[in-house]
């Protein structure tokens, strides 16, 4: 993790993977098709998220192979209790603003997790994931008004992104309050 207890880009692929076999018990090869499919769909290729073999997860003992070895003979996975307290502490991870390809990787993923969680760890997530849109509002807002007045398209482009902000934040706040 980096110093401010967010992840790296390796964290990030493990959490997916983790994630993954925490929701439910899955074949080799179905891990690393999830894992590449979603880090994918939400960032775009990226050698960045190349990450850990899931072989290595075995190795480490956070995930047993249940009928097989492993990637040789597409083994049925199974997260182990060490597999399951690493997972809690990358989930309960800070995500970084201002948002960028990866914390939105990673926001995505604590979203597609959360309900694995403890209630009192979702509570204490979807308030640090609040706090950090309100940072990004507030970055963006404090943007907006430095460059006031200005000729050209940045302002009106900036203000879509302010709204889609917005609307992130209202959302967050009607999910925290129903959880």
């Amino acid at each position: 993790m980096y110093r401010d207890n967010t992840l790296i880009p390796t964290e990030t692929v493990r959490l997916a993977a983790l994630g993954a076999l925490a929701d439910r018990d899955m074949r080799y090869a179905e891990v690393a098709a999830d894992v590449r499919h979603f880090t994918q769909r939400i960032v775009g290729p990226s050698l960045d998220l190349v990450g850990t073999p899931t072989e290595l997860l075995i190795v480490e003992g956070l995930v047993d192979a249940v009928d097989g070895q492993g990637m040789e003979d597409n083994a049925l996975l199974r997260i182990t209790d060490s597999g399951w307290d690493e997972f809690k502490r990358l989930m309960t991870s800070a995500v970084r603003a201002p948002m960028n390809d990866m914390s939105k990787l990673i926001l995505a993923l604590k979203m597609r997790f959360l309900h694995l969680l403890p209630q009192d760890a979702r509570e204490e997530q979807l308030d640090q994931m609040v706090e950090t849109i309100q940072r990004e509002l507030a970055r963006l807002t404090d943007l907006r008004a430095t460059y006031e007045g200005e000729p050209g398209y940045f302002l009106e482009w900036l203000e879509q992104d302010i709204e889609a902000t917005r609307k992130r934040l209202e959302w967050f706040e009607a999910v925290r309050e129903r959880s």
